[in-house]
């Protein structure tokens, strides 16, 4: 059932998995994914006013549930996500979360929403804003490789925002490169499925990295890599996991959201605690250089932050009004009396919510 804009303050807009899908396809999917990688952008270029710290992360021999909190002071935010890379083979996401928005002057929430469908494409919208920093100019061809859940945005994030004309697929199972390429089918970008990484980067300006397994692994090695790409390594996301030899990091110039998160999760957990990172903010906010060569390697080493997560939603939530597609949630006890609580208990007819 479809609920209608709330106007009881105790009543909180919920956004499901197919009011979410809805959602993308009333908007458009490519128009989504700009507008994602527009607010983004914008929360990078205030980034001093957010609330930052590593993601509150809750690891086991199976994977890892995550809390990410973060503010501007006048809205909390936080996104609940789990990372299993085992549920594939039985038959299970491997990422699944939610989110919620808050009124940091009453602290009441304001928006719950889904996030497994929200940060699929809130990662990348992220990864192709970065690219527009980052990339060779008129960049226009990218090797994924690892073909699972995420491909199909990476690449549609970046036909939408960087002008991608062609994707290089490949994965170890040539049947996840059959569904990405089928999936890609008339979204108007040349597919090409590889036998191998090394021919998957073949001609491409952009090298994306995004596998599941939860260990140190080399997708990439170092003489695969030639001058004058941009690396866009999304895969190594918690301690333990990684995808690009040590030698790669040592030849490219790194861009990272938050270090103490990055050198902790990310494909510079393989680096020395001091060893140089750029901060993106600095360079969307002009304060940093990004690319300044031909021949340099810029490498997005992406491991995401609670700040993108609060964009995405702050996105969701601008964009609800008069849709209808979402439920209003009783989720706020409201007595007449803010004090009187018990009052409202005892007032309650039993069996009512039946």
């Amino acid at each position: 059932m479809t609920a209608q804009q709330p106007s009881d303050k105790a009543l909180v807009p919920f956004v499901s998995v197919d009011h979410m899908m809805q959602l993308i396809h009333r908007i458009g999917l490519e128009d989504m994914l700009r507008g994602l990688g527009e607010y983004i952008e914008q929360d990078f270029r205030r980034w001093e006013l957010f609330d930052k710290t590593p993601r509150i992360a809750s690891h086991s021999a199976e994977g890892v549930i995550e809390l990410m909190p973060t503010s501007d002071g006048e809205v909390y935010g936080f996104k609940y996500v789990n990372g299993h890379p085992k549920n594939t083979k039985e038959g299970l996401q491997t990422v699944t979360a939610f989110g919620l928005l808050a009124d940091v002057s009453t602290g009441y929430p304001v928006l719950l929403s889904e996030m497994t469908m929200l940060t699929a494409l809130r990662t990348a919208a992220t990864s192709a804003m970065v690219a527009k920093h980052l990339a060779p100019k008129g960049a226009d061809t990218m090797a994924m490789i690892g073909n699972g859940a995420q491909s199909e945005f990476q690449t549609l994030a970046m036909k939408a925002i960087l002008g991608l004309k062609s994707v290089r697929l490949y994965d170890t199972d040539p049947a996840a490169t059959r569904k990405c390429a089928a999936n890609l089918a008339g979204h108007g970008i040349d597919v090409v499925a590889c036998a191998t990484p090394e021919e998957a980067i073949e001609g491409a300006q952009i090298l994306t990295t995004c596998t599941a397994d939860k260990q140190f692994a080399t997708i990439l090695t170092d003489n695969m890599v030639g001058s004058g790409v941009h690396i866009n390594a999304i895969g190594g996301d918690c301690p333990g996991k990684t995808e690009l030899a040590a030698g790669i990091l040592q030849r490219s110039d790194i861009f990272v959201e938050f270090p103490p998160q990055t050198r902790i999760e990310g494909e510079i957990q393989q680096l020395a605690e001091d060893h140089p990172v750029t901060e993106l903010w600095q360079v969307i906010s002009g304060t940093a250089p990004g690319r300044t060569s031909n021949r340099q390697i810029t490498l997005f080493d992406s491991v995401g932050f609670a700040i993108e997560d609060f964009s995405a939603l702050r996105y969701v939530h601008d964009r609800l009004a008069d849709t209808g597609l979402y439920l209003a949630l009783d989720m706020l006890a409201d007595p007449d009396d803010p004090r009187d609580l018990f009052g409202m208990l005892q007032r309650a007819t039993p069996g009512a919510a039946a």
